[in-house]
This record gives C-alpha cells, structure tokens and sequence, in this order.
C-alpha cells in the first residue's frame, strides 16, 4: 500500500504552502462524506441482506460484527499513516480494499458459506478506521496554518461523520425496499471507489517524521496517557462516547412515560440527529476559540447538562428539544476533540493518535449501549441521569489532573 519514508533524511513536515489549500477542502468534504457514508450504511446492508435471506438474528448480528468489531484493531494498521511517503495512497487503497472486499462479501453470501463472508467483511473493517480517523488525520495540512482556518474545516469534518452516519444507514434503507439490500451494499461500495479517486487529489503532505522513527501503537498509547492534554481528551472523548450511547436506549424505553407511540422514539433520536448537524454548521460558521484543552472540559459539561435536562423532561416536547441540544453539545465537544488531536499530538503520531481515539470511542459506544440496556430496567430515564454524572465526574477529574503534576504538557 503506502510507501516507506526515505531513511536518509527526514522531509519537513507539513504543507509548503501559507494558507489553505485551494479547492483541497471541498475535495477533502467529498472524500470524507463518500467513505464515512459508506462505512456507516455498510453495517445496516449487512444486516438486512441476512435477515431478508431468511437466515437467524444470530448470524445476521455475527456477520454485522463482523465488519464493525475490527475496527478496535485501527491502531494495528494506523503506524502506516504515519510512516508512509504519501498517506493519500494508503487511505486510497484502504477505500478500494473495504469497497472491493464488501462487494465481495454480499456477492458471495447467496452461493457460498457464511464464514467466506465473515472474512471478507473482517477485511473490510479492518480497513475501516482509515475511512474514519486516518482521513481526518488529513486534514490539519489541508485546512490551512491559522487556528480559525482549522477549526472551521473541523466543523466540516464533524459534518462528514453526521452526514455519513445519517446518510448511510437512510439510502440503504431506500434502496434495499427498490432493489434490494445487496444492490444497496454495493452501491456503498462503488461510493468508495470514488472516494479513493478523490483522495488521490488531495494536497501531498510529506511526513513528518523518518520510518524507523515513528513509535509502535503501544508507544503511542503511551505517549497519549502520560501527556496530559491529550490524556484528558482521550479519556473524556470516552466518557462522552460511553454516556450518549444511552440516549437511544432511553428514547424507546421513555415513550410508555411520556405516553406516546413507540414510534415516537425515532422522533427523539432524529432530534438528537439533527442537532449534531446544526452544532457542525454552528462550528463552521463561529469555529471554536480558546485553548482546546480548557474547551473539551467545558463541552463535555455542556453534554452532560443536555443529557440531565433530557432525563428531567417530563413530557415528550422537552424531550425532544433536549435531544437536540445534546446533539448540538455533542458535535461542538467532538470538534474540540478534533483541535486537540491535531494541535497538541506530535506530527510523528498524529495518524496514529487519530485512530487510536476513533477505536477506543467505537468501543466505549458500545459499551454504553450495553450498559444502557442492563440500567434501563423499571427506570427509563435512569441511564441519562448516570450518564450525565459520569460525564460530569470526569470533567471535575479533568479540572484537577489540569492542575494537578502529573499534567504533563505537549507543546500545541
């Protein structure tokens, strides 16, 4: 895939130009969108293309698994990003490997055994962080050298993650009721191909650092722990991930309380939904100011105060408006989050770093929704009042490892 740095001397790292990189934004939006898209509608065709086969729940969760767990394994694959001569080519043949691999699989399932499918979608995740965290790494030598130029292009990188998780998941359901969900999978799969056309068209940036000087992913979990303003984003980025995830599990289990249909839930999460698209576009217009350390601590309260006020709500309106403010919260949170990645992670790691956020956040989800599921017994709102102290308890731990020793600090 990537090609190895030069071993004889180590090229500047970062773009040569002064500004931002004419056109390179919009190409990067396109690339983002298309591949994000992708990789969140991939998982839902999966599952409908078994269930609609005939085959057991089981097997239609296994194979779904199948291609969402291996994204934990990002960091396995993310030292590439960091070490290759140009990341465009590895992120473009990640995209043709998690297309090719996915059509594959969907092809195959009618005529073969399901664990040639299972490895074939193994393939296709494994590929998957780089179509998430590795892309974004992309984007600080794309967006330009000033802070406001930077958090702007975050706002729209936190608008490919809506969109792609929105849009995804909503065209495979259009398409699988027209022509069916494996027409519908391999439509994702040709939306990566494009997008690995586009990513070859985005600025080069050479890398920062030699090959052989690139930490191993352990290292770099390392470095992230014992450096502080990383360490609070990371384990804040986890917190916040863990808590939401309860918010759909809430919002099907509130509907008896707020005596409304069960339908109703869909309400609350598309407000939720919606409100992550309107925080990107409210980053985009007015980029986040200040030092993203001290603003990844005060969003992350603002998320728990949106999770208290939903909880609180006594009657579906309020809900549904909480909903939305939780997912304006979250997207302005998740774009300090993006400032800190790229503004305190040293330039050797910043791929790495990226990745390692990304797969530790899917995990945390999951978790979360898990823990959900186990709480929400006889107390519907229960998870969103733990969730909203968990939250806040961090921040608190947050404001004191600031201030604290063993607040070890890069430079930004």
């Amino acid at each position: 895939m990537g090609q190895q740095a030069p071993t004889k001397q180590a090229p500047a790292g970062g773009p040569s130009h002064g500004g931002p990189v004419r056109g390179g934004l919009v190409r990067y939006v396109a690339a983002a969108t298309l591949a994000r898209t992708a990789d969140g509608g991939a998982v839902v065709a999966i599952v409908l293309m078994v269930t609609t086969s005939g085959a057991p729940g089981w097997l239609a969760g296994l194979l779904g698994a199948c291609i969402t767990a291996p994204h934990l394994l990002g960091p396995l694959v993310a030292r590439s990003l960091d070490s290759c001569r140009d990341g465009r080519v590895l992120i473009a043949w990640a995209c043709v490997v998690h297309g090719a691999t996915l059509a594959a699989a969907v092809l195959l399932y009618p005529v073969t055994w399901p664990a040639v499918t299972g490895v074939l979608l193994v393939a296709s995740g494994l590929v998957g962080p780089l179509l998430t965290g590795g892309i974004s790494s992309r984007l600080p030598a794309i967006a330009g050298p000033d802070q406001v130029s930077q958090r702007r292009a975050q706002g729209w990188d936190v608008a490919t993650y809506g969109i792609g998780g929105t849009i995804g998941p909503s065209v495979v359901a259009a398409v699988s009721a027209w022509a069916g969900p494996t027409i519908a999978a391999l439509i994702l799969a040709a939306a990566t191909f494009v997008a690995a056309g586009v990513v070859r068209l985005l600025p080069y940036v050479p890398p920062a650092a030699l090959a052989a000087e690139v930490p191993r992913p352990a290292q770099t979990l390392r470095l992230m722990a014992v450096t502080g303003r990383l360490r609070r984003m990371l384990y804040l980025t986890i917190t916040v991930a863990f808590s939401v995830a309860a918010l759909p599990i809430a919002a099907v289990a509130s509907t008896a309380m707020f005596q409304v249909q069960p339908a109703a839930a869909g309400v609350l999460t598309a407000a939720y939904g919606l409100g992550g698209l309107t925080g990107s576009a409210g980053v985009m217009c007015h980029p986040l100011r200040g030092d993203a350390d001290r603003l990844v601590t005060r969003l992350a309260g603002f998320v728990a105060v949106a999770l208290a006020v939903a909880a609180l709500s006594g009657s579906f309106a309020p809900a549904v408006a909480a909903y939305a403010a939780a997912g304006v919260m979250n997207s302005y949170f998740f774009a300090a989050t993006l400032a800190a990645r790229s503004e305190f992670a040293p330039p050797q790691v910043r791929g790495q770093v990226f990745v390692w956020v990304g797969a530790l956040k899917i995990a945390a989800g999951s978790a979360g929704t898990a823990a959900a599921g186990v709480v929400i017994t006889g107390e519907p709102q229960l998870p969103l009042f733990l969730a909203a102290a968990l939250i806040l308890a961090s921040a608190g731990a947050s404001v004191l490892d600031r201030r604290g020793p063993v607040g070890l600090k890069t430079s930004g």
